[in-house]
């Protein structure tokens, strides 16, 4: 097994579609895969897919091991790309030791896994028996973790090949939840002739992981136009839309929305203004960052002027960022909230958040706070089931074996850490009582954005842990 062959194959996955909710297509080649190479492999009715090599002659005796990765891939893209992630293959560029995906997402995480997973199982090195477990939607709601049903897998020690920085053994991970709020627009009024439509654009922002990048002073799209207009509702102005984020698990990079003015003229002034403040807020962290303003034509009417203030009060209050610092471990965010996205409807205005934290309670409590803030001014809020933290366990047999290897393998200690994004592994422990699992991967930069980048150097040193692991695990 090498590098070489775990890049190939991800080239190939990176040919097919696999948005969360729509991996039909690469559960289908997975099972053809499969198929091809003679493997053992089962599929249940929600679409996860487990693939098997059977022990080496000699290996009988081992212990199964469980190699885990996720089918499907955030999709988001630059405003201006024309990809379509439904039916094009994803392009990338080879540059200065990064595969980047320059105008979208690049789908490492984690089609670099499931690379792995089959780089290992067509491999000729003798180890135990590997079950390669291939979770679907696990990036909107974790539905493949959550369907799984009791014997889908018999191995008692997982790895999850879902993190994001080489060198970095993960023992443990946040729980979530997300909360979606609605405002039911009861009227819309038109719009004076004296008036002039104003369009008013917030790009360029770096974005990433709700969970990895919360705590690193990214802009929030969304959250910086609400503030701008609720400036602006002293002056007065009709909304005929606001849009903006994408992914519940992404920090929004972009927004617009469309106003109605007496004076277009002074609404711009005030925006660029308006927008030289916040260049200088994000001079270090957003160097990209773009603002235009733009007197439009529009054919929608105005949100009437109730709901108008409502949305924009509670979009400006709405919590967004880090919560609370874990009090254990130096670094690590306790809890956090993003605020992902709003979309304007013909009726309505929807609003998307994510909540995440290694305490339950704190979680509920920031969720709570969220829909606190959104039901005060009236609008409908729901929770989705949400899904466990993984609590660390320091005396791990698997953490024992990868730190040995690590150590031998590159002369230098790896970090053991706990991680503020979501696992599946704090189902899979729900589900399996008992499961000794890790997580490590290659180093990604980017994830849940354009620009998504591997490190290669770091795909090396993973492959080498990887096999080094499953051939003394014991």
């Amino acid at each position: 097994m090498n590098s070489k062959a775990v890049l190939d194959i991800f080239k190939t996955i990176a040919t097919i579609p696999r948005e969360s909710g729509h991996e039909e297509k690469i559960t289908r080649w997975l099972v053809d895969w499969a198929e091809m190479h003679n493997l053992e492999h089962r599929k249940d009715k929600t679409g996860n897919v487990l693939i098997v090599r059977p022990a080496a002659e000699g290996k009988e005796n081992v212990p199964t091991i469980v190699l885990q990765a996720h089918q499907d891939m955030v999709c988001e893209k630059a405003k201006h790309s024309a990809h379509n992630f439904e039916t094009d293959p994803l392009k990338y560029v080879i540059k200065d030791g990064w595969m980047i995906a320059e105008e979208t997402t690049l789908g490492a995480d984690d089609g670099i896994g499931i690379a792995a997973c089959l780089a290992l199982l067509e491999d000729k090195t003798p180890t135990g028996k590997i079950e390669c477990l291939f979770t679907i939607s696990e990036e909107t709601g974790m539905d493949g973790a959550f369907a799984l049903k009791p014997g889908f897998f018999e191995g008692r020690t997982l790895i999850n090949l879902d993190s994001e920085d080489e060198g970095q053994l993960f023992i443990g991970c946040a729980g979530g939840i997300h909360t979606d709020a609605s405002f039911r627009i009861k009227t819309r009024e038109n719009i004076p002739s004296s008036y002039s439509c104003v369009r008013l654009d917030i790009g360029g922002g770096i974005g990433g992981h709700s969970g990895d990048d919360i705590n690193k002073n990214r802009m929030n799209a969304v959250q910086e136009l609400a503030r701008f207009l609720y400036y602006e509702l002293k002056y007065g102005f009709l909304l005929i839309s606001i849009d903006g984020g994408g992914k519940s698990n992404a920090i929004a990079r972009e927004a617009e929305a469309v106003i109605a003015v007496e004076n277009a003229e002074d609404t711009i002034e005030r925006f660029k203004s308006f927008s030289k403040d916040i260049l200088n807020e994000f001079h270090t962290t957003e160097p990209d960052l773009t603002f235009s303003s733009t007197v439009v034509e529009s054919k929608r009417r105005a949100v009437d002027k109730r709901t108008c203030r409502k949305i924009i009060t509670s979009l400006f209050i709405c919590p967004h960022g880090v919560y609370s610092m874990n009090q254990d471990i130096d670094g690590l965010v306790e809890t956090s909230t993003n605020l992902a996205s709003v979309h304007t409807l013909e009726d309505s205005v929807k609003i998307q958040t994510s909540q995440r934290s290694s305490q339950k309670s704190q979680c509920d409590l920031i969720a709570a706070k969220v829909e606190a803030n959104f039901k005060t001014f009236g609008a409908v809020t729901i929770h989705n089931n949400g899904y466990p933290g993984w609590a660390p366990n320091m005396n791990s047999n698997i953490l024992n074996i990868c730190v040995e290897s690590y150590r031998e393998l590159f002369n230098q200690e790896p970090e053991v850490k706990a991680i503020h994004a979501g696992l599946e592994c704090g189902l899979f422990l729900e589900k399996f009582p008992g499961l000794d699992m890790i997580s490590f991967g290659p180093t990604l930069r980017g994830v849940h954005a354009p620009g998504e980048k591997l490190d290669l150097a770091s795909l090396d040193k993973f492959v080498m842990l990887l096999e080094d692991v499953v051939c003394r695990f014991r």
